[in-house]
């Protein structure tokens, strides 16, 4: 199964599927430092990233 609309690149995630969908069954991002809100992609972080 992949999460439709999720696109991942990080080639060596556990959840890394071919043609970089993401086959979690659910993500989990957070915001680098806490808080509520981001100003851009690059301070956010997906939690569900596991190394294979």
């Amino acid at each position: 199964m992949t999460l439709s609309g999720v696109k991942c690149t990080v080639a060596n995630c556990k959840y890394h599927s071919q043609g970089d969908a993401c086959s979690a069954s659910n993500i989990e991002v957070n915001i680098d430092g806490g808080g509520q809100s981001a100003q851009a992609s690059r301070e956010t972080n997906c939690k569900t990233f596991i190394t294979k």
